[in-house]
């Protein structure tokens, strides 16, 4: 029997359910995907359906599947939130944050592809390292924002490998406007990670004084450089 054959027959039988009668939907539950499965888990997912013939045989396909894909959950957009503008032909960083919410680690290969809506960059993939299970990194994209001012979407998944894809949706929901200002705050946020200037080992600062401005920026840039270090985790913990 051929692959028209079982799914002709598996479309009569479902066509032939219009009872409610439980015991006679887990006879054909089992018939359907095999008798090795027993009464009370061919219940089991009869009921987790709302005793849907089909659903049911949905289901038991996807918990039976070898192949299962990777999770993943989006967590929080790190650049471009809500209130947020780019002046038009402006060249900017995207940034979201997301976790492999599964309890596997991704296998090699993955990426955040371009799936629909506008494109505002050259490539419409990025490689992923492969992440542990409940972890979470920093996805960046190079964009460059349109010449019209407006709103612009563009729609992103992740995928495997081999092109399927997998976990929720992300979304790039883009205002362009000329007095857009997140460029310039990007730009700002560069420069200070160049570092500030070495500290003077021979200090003459009395403790009990009044610390200058650039005596207060000084001292506090060993916290600076620790904060800048746990934002740079890319692969961390959610």
């Amino acid at each position: 029997m051929d692959v028209d054959d079982v799914e002709q027959s598996l479309l009569q039988q479902f066509s032939c359910m219009g009872t409610t009668d439980k015991d006679v939907l887990i006879s054909q539950l089992q018939k359907i995907v095999g008798n090795q499965l027993n009464e009370s888990t061919a219940s089991f997912f009869l009921d987790m359906n709302n005793w849907n013939l089909q659903a049911a045989v949905c289901s038991y396909f996807d918990f039976e599947s070898p192949n299962k894909l990777p999770a993943m959950a989006f967590i929080k957009d790190v650049t471009i939130g809500e209130g947020e503008s780019v002046p038009p032909s402006t060249r900017f960083t995207k940034t979201w944050r997301i976790q492999n919410s599964g309890d596997e680690s991704w296998p090699p290969g993955c990426c955040l592809r371009f799936t629909h809506g506008d494109q505002l960059c050259a490539p419409d993939r990025v490689l992923v390292d492969a992440l542990d299970p409940k972890h979470c990194t920093d996805i960046s994209v190079e964009m460059v924002s349109p010449q019209e001012a407006g709103i612009y979407q563009s729609k992103w998944r992740m995928s495997t490998a081999t092109g399927t894809f997998f976990g929720e949706i992300i979304w790039v929901i883009l205002t362009v406007a000329e007095g857009g200002t997140l460029a310039v705050t990007q730009q700002l946020c560069h420069l200070s990670e160049l570092g500030s200037q070495p500290r003077n080992e021979e200090s003459s600062l009395n403790p009990f004084g009044t610390l200058s401005p650039t005596a207060v920026a000084t001292s506090l840039s060993p916290f600076q450089e620790s904060v800048q270090q746990q934002d740079g985790d890319t692969n961390m913990t959610c």
